[in-house]
């Protein structure tokens, strides 16, 4: 037995304006059935409309969360570049202090 429904039952707002549109239209000497049938036609394009106006806005969240993570790497690699460069400084500037201070105190033993 299956969980869901292929189809959805249209909501009652789009039931009544399918209707008041089939109605709007309606020619003389229609029948009610013939413009129930317009109203279902109606009804059918209009729920088709919707599927594919949600369709359409899925693609475009999906595009900007594609776009905004490649921005997130982007800027998650451009600040790594920037820490590699000061890491790669520190050793230096840390090994060629020592020996500043080692001479310093060499040169004051000395005296």
């Amino acid at each position: 037995m299956a969980k869901y429904k292929k189809t959805q039952q249209a909501s009652s707002e789009t039931i009544e304006e399918a209707m008041t549109m089939a109605k709007s239209t309606q020619k003389p000497g229609q029948s009610k059935e013939q413009t129930k049938f317009i109203a279902q036609g109606i009804q059918k394009g209009i729920a088709e409309y919707k599927k594919q106006q949600k369709a359409k806005t899925r693609e475009q969240k999906k595009i900007k969360k594609k776009e905004d993570q490649k921005k997130a790497r982007e800027q998650s690699s451009d600040n790594s570049v920037d820490n590699t460069c000061k890491i790669q400084w520190l050793p230096w500037i840390l090994l060629l202090s020592s020996w500043l201070i080692m001479a310093a105190v060499l040169v004051i033993q000395k005296t």
